[in-house]
């Protein structure tokens, strides 16, 4: 009895050769900007001015500008700190983890997805800095400072201070990672350089590479332990942000559920941000010979499974709640149902827990106007899941004579919109300047899965 092994669907298509590749990425950063680009740069640019403005005011007149007040001290800026950390969570898995699993299908989103995590920690990292009050003196408080600088500001039993450590060394390893993956790709630009100025600035960015078999040979080797190194950093960050609400012992938070529950949501959120850049990216810059409807399906599958762990433990927390006995939790459970932020929840269990299941669908999931609106409604759920998390916990206390409403003010938003500006800023000027896909690695996997393969079927 003879069996065949099926062959599995190609990742990059239209029968490409190493050239073709190195001339499709490359030439949108050395030909000029198009108008699509330049739009969506002018439209970044002004979300960044007129955000920057709320910020100004913000930080002249104090944040006595936002809407907080003494029962709900945090809302609507670490609801964006958690959300953006979240955002940034997909960049390292597709790094990292897909690397050490051998999934060749990350290589036409990977470069992408790891800017997107610097910027989205860049962004996340705006929002307890603002918030200590005195950004200029975050220094002081955030860093361990040595006994000779006088008295010790940071407390080692904060988990403020572990998110300090872990984001720092999150944002360190994840920056390094995706500059190691560069330096092939930009000695690529530099070789094709016709302008002097490009080719020594490609030059400088290169380090010299020369592509000799010791130089690759070593590359891999460094990628191999900065994908080691970055692994457990997937779990770790976002287990710790989880700890600032977690060893509290506020009702709603003061659970053991929330460092797994976090971790997958973060992942979810940040895959699913992975793919509204990148179906933009790749209508923007017609790619899709590298960003194919398989890469699409695989990634909506990713989704899939993680909303459904997050659903589990939407579901686990209420069971938790109701078997716990204590009324105190019991009633911040049924708060956030039937209370007055009530549409706040079951937008989040819409979106988080409804949504993903359509993917279970071939259809919709091979579809990428239902994948890109679904990218969409999955991040608006998991934003509203943190305001969720930190609000609805905090605006009704243990006695009513102290219960709050929060609501946002225009500051609030205004901050808001300026991390967006600055995300997109920073994304739409790298993929301009930068290859948005990883040549080097494309190149690697062309034989064993391009359209050849695909004329063989």
């Amino acid at each position: 009895m003879e069996v065949t092994s099926p062959v599995r669907e190609v990742l990059v298509t239209g029968n490409k050769t190493y050239h073709d590749v190195s001339h499709d990425i490359c030439r949108h950063v050395e030909a000029k900007p198009n108008p699509k680009w330049l739009g969506a740069m002018a439209l970044s640019l002004g979300a960044l001015f007129v955000g920057g403005y709320a910020l100004a005011i913000t930080l002249w007149d104090g944040i006595g500008m936002w809407g907080l007040n003494k029962t709900v001290g945090w809302a609507w800026d670490i609801t964006n700190f958690v959300w953006w950390v979240g955002i940034g969570h997909a960049g390292t898995l597709i790094s990292a983890v897909l690397l050490l699993f051998r999934q060749k299908w990350r290589t036409s989103i990977n470069r992408a997805a790891e800017a997107m995590t610097i910027f989205a920690v860049i962004c996340a990292l705006l929002f307890p800095l603002i918030h200590t009050g005195r950004p200029w003196l975050s220094f002081y408080w955030f860093v361990p400072i040595p006994n000779t600088w006088g008295s010790l500001w940071v407390n080692f039993h904060s988990p403020l201070l572990w998110d300090f450590f872990a984001i720092s060394t999150y944002f360190t390893v994840s920056l390094v990672f995706w500059y190691i993956g560069l330096i092939p790709d930009f000695a690529t630009i530099r070789d094709r350089a016709t302008n002097k100025i490009s080719k020594v600035i490609y030059g400088a960015l290169s380090f010299g590479w020369d592509g000799a078999a010791k130089t690759w040979q070593r590359y891999e080797t460094v990628s191999l332990v900065l994908a080691g190194l970055a692994t457990p950093l997937v779990l770790s960050v976002h287990t710790i942000v989880s700890m600032d609400f977690a060893t509290s012992v506020i009702p709603g938070w003061h659970t053991t559920i929330f460092p797994p529950y976090f971790v997958a949501g973060a992942i979810f959120s940040g895959f699913a941000m992975v793919l509204t850049l990148m179906l933009v990216t790749r209508k923007v810059y017609n790619l899709e010979d590298y960003i194919t409807i398989n890469h699409i399906e695989l990634m909506n599958i990713i989704i899939m499974i993680t909303g459904s762990i997050v659903g589990v433990a939407y579901i686990t927390e209420l069971f938790m709640a109701w078997y716990s006995g204590v009324q105190y939790e019991q009633y911040a459970f049924l708060n956030r149902a039937t209370g007055p932020y009530w549409w706040a929840y079951w937008a989040m269990m819409t979106c988080n827990v409804i949504s993903p299941q359509l993917f279970w669908f071939k259809k919709i999931r091979t579809s990428l106007w239902a994948t890109f609106i679904l990218s969409i409604v999955v991040n608006i759920g998991m934003w509203f899941e943190r305001f969720v998390i930190i609000v609805t916990s905090l605006h009704r206390d243990y006695l009513p004579s102290s219960w709050a409403m929060f609501s946002p003010t225009i500051y609030d938003m205004g901050i808001y919109l300026f991390s967006f500006g600055l995300f997109f800023t920073l994304f739409f000027a790298f993929a301009k300047f930068f290859p948005v896909i990883n040549m080097a690695e494309v190149k690697a996997v062309l034989k064993s899965s391009s359209g050849e393969i695909e004329n063989k079927k």
